[in-house]
Formats: structure tokens, C-alpha cells, sequence
């Protein structure tokens, strides 16, 4: 099956169990706005790739993996999105889920999902607990402090902050768990894959970086300029938007390098050579031509 109907199915079954007949009309509306339409989905299209990159052995467990990350990163969205902190009125092309629901149903729906990527993985992992226990702390890891998603937003309430520190818990805390969580369902040693998940967040958040300085609204579906007016650390505004094009060229490659070995090693570098060919849009990649 195709990785991205995987993930869209997994994410749907999850969802509707959320939504059941005792939940909260509005917020059952609120979930699902902030996880459809779909995105890029890379984060978890990662963690299939991965897994049948290891063998495949366990796609259930895959599957519910990829589901937890996209929900742990859609949740994030919903958060960053808010009034005390981006205050950003708009995500994938669309109204933020606080302009739509308000900010306390956004607060709710982004606290749901998170609680709901873990029950996902309780649920489609049931049957081996060590390797449900292995999923849980790689996810809660990814998202918690001192490393993960929150001690990234936290880093932007300090007075003085570390630009790599700041990239590595912000977006590839994300990233890493999603490698390593897609080699642990397939029963593969997960710490070996952490440094591939690094390395694409990092490059992910410069592509950010270029994209909040240099790409449309349109072409990106949310609020550019958004880092200069929060006085948030920039890499394309520090190195400028040229050789913040190149580093991150050079990030990508050094990243496909990273790829342990493993039976779709091959396949897996040219799978992660064309995801990231979608981290820049058409216009940017052309004007550093």
C-alpha cells in the first residue's frame, strides 16, 4: 500500500475513535480541522520509509507510530499557532484553528491530539510491550523537555538562545523520533537512526528559516516574516538567503549519507532525496540557481 494512504487511513481510524458520540460536538470539529486536509506528512511518511527500510516486520506498529507523530506535530501546530505565541492566523492555507474555534477549544484540540498519538500507539501496539515502551519514551522524548517540541518553544522565552540548540528541539527532536520510531517497529536498534532524523530536521527548520524570509504566503500557506517580527533567530537572515540555500543543499546530502545500513538502505536515500526536494518551493530553489 501506498506509504501516504497508509498514514491517511491510520490517522482516520484514530480520529474517528476520538470523535466518538460522547465527545464535545466542537472539539471533535477541532481535531479534525487541525489534521485534515493533509500537509507534506513528512514526519511520518519517515517513519514508514524507515520501517520497510528495516524489513517491515510489524506494519501495525508502524502505522500507529507514523499516526502518533503526525498527531504530536499537528498538535504543535495548533499550540504555536496562538495568540501567545506566533499568533499566526493561518496554517496550511486555511484559518488557524484558534480563529475558527477560539483560543480555548485550539488549547483543548491541541492537548487532545497529543494525548491521542499516545493512545494510538497503545492501541496498535498492545501486544509487545517492550517495544510499546520503546515507542512511548521515543515519542515523549521527541515532544517534552529538555530536548523535545515544548523545550524548543520554550527556548524563544529566554533571553539569549543557541541557534543550533534552538533547531535541534524545535524540528529535529521530531524528526529523530520519527527514524527512530520507524526502526524500532521493525524491530531494528532505534539509537542508530537518530542522527539521519537529526540531520533532516536541522535541514528542515533552514528551509523554514528561507522560507519565512523569502517565500509567499500563497506558496506556503501560512504567515511569512513571522521570526523578525518575534525577534526569533534566523539562519537566512544571519548567513543570508543565498549560502542559507547552500548549507542547506549541503545538509541534505551530508543527511542521505547518514542512512545506516539496512535492506532498502538504496531505496530509502532516493525516497529521502525526493522529499526534500519539496522543502523549498519551485521559486526559492531557482533564485539561488
Amino acid at each position: 500500500m501506498d506509504l501516504g494512504i497508509r498514514i491517511e487511513k491510520a490517522l482516520e481510524i484514530a480520529l474517528t475513535k476520538a470523535e466518538g458520540t460522547d465527545c464535545p460536538p466542537r472539539l471533535a470539529s477541532a481535531l479534525r480541522y487541525s489534521v485534515f486536509p493533509a500537509g507534506h506528512r513528512i514526519r511520518p511518511r519517515l517513519v514508514l520509509a524507515v520501517s520497510e527500510a528495516c524489513g517491515g516486520r510489524d506494519p501495525d506498529a508502524a502505522d500507529a507510530a507514523a499516526a502518533a507523530i503526525e498527531f504530536l506535530h499537528c498538535a504543535s501546530l495548533v499550540h504555536d499557532d496562538l495568540p501567545c505565541f506566533d499568533d499566526a492566523d493561518e496554517r496550511r492555507g486555511k484559518p488557524s484553528v484558534h480563529k475558527i474555534f477560539g483560543e480555548p477549544l485550539a488549547v483543548l484540540a491541541g492537548d487532545a491530539l497529543i494525548v491521542l498519538a499516545f493512545e494510538t500507539l497503545a492501541r496498535g501496539v498492545l501486544s509487545d510491550p517492550v517495544k510499546l515502551g520503546g515507542l512511548i519514551r521515543l515519542a515523549g522524548q521527541a515532544v517534552g523537555a529538555p530536548g523535545g517540541i515544548c523545550a524548543g518553544q520554550a527556548w524563544e522565552s529566554e533571553p539569549e538562545v543557541s541557534l543550533s540548540a534552538y533547531h535541534r528541539a524545535k524540528t529535529a527532536s521530531l524528526f529523530a523520533g520519527a527514524t527512530a520510531a520507524g526502526a524500532l517497529a521493525s524491530g531494528a536498534e532505534p539509537l542508530q537512526w537518530r542522527d539521519l532524523g537529526e540531520r533532516l530536521g536541522e535541514a528542515y527548520q533552514v528551509a523554514d528559516d528561507i522560507r519565512d524570509v523569502a517565500a509567499s504566503p500563497e506558496e506556503i500557506g501560512k504567515p511569512c516574516g513571522q521570526d523578525l517580527a518575534l525577534g526569533r533567530p534566523n539562519m537566512a537572515r544571519e548567513l543570508g538567503l543565498e549560502p542559507a540555500i547552500g548549507l542547506l543543499e549541503r545538509m541534505i546530502v551530508a543527511a542521505i549519507a547518514a542512512v545506516p545500513a539496512c535492506p532498502g538502505q538504496a531505496q530509502l536515500r532516493a525516497a529521502i532525496l525526493i522529499e526534500t526536494k519539496r522543502f523549498l518551493p519551485a521559486g526559492l530553489v531557482r533564485h539561488a540557481a
